[in-house]
């Protein structure tokens, strides 16, 4: 099991890195790893027998991650228009 959740992080981290285009699909991919992560996460707890209240609190993290992100999105796509990273580099001149 831990075998298929580090080649899903392999291809989460490969299609982060091929898709730079948009800020939507980057956190979607974030989103992705980040349950990789959580399903790792739960099979280390249940090998090891340890309390699940951690796990609790770290799908509450993931929780505010995603809806800071979704907050930062509709602020980027308020004031440019669009969600392209291109239009971000703009912001740097």
């Amino acid at each position: 099991m831990m075998v298929s959740c580090l080649i899903m992080m392999y291809f989460g981290l490969k299609m982060m890195y091929m898709n730079k285009k948009h800020i939507l699909m980057i956190l979607m991919i974030l989103e992705f790893l980040s349950l990789v992560i959580l399903f790792m996460f739960m099979n280390l707890l249940f090998i090891y027998l340890f309390d699940l209240s951690l796990l609790i609190y770290f799908l509450i993290i993931m929780v505010c991650e995603a809806v800071l992100g979704l907050i930062l999105l509709s602020l980027i796509m308020r004031s440019h228009g669009s969600d392209y990273m291109k239009s971000m580099i703009l912001l740097l001149c």
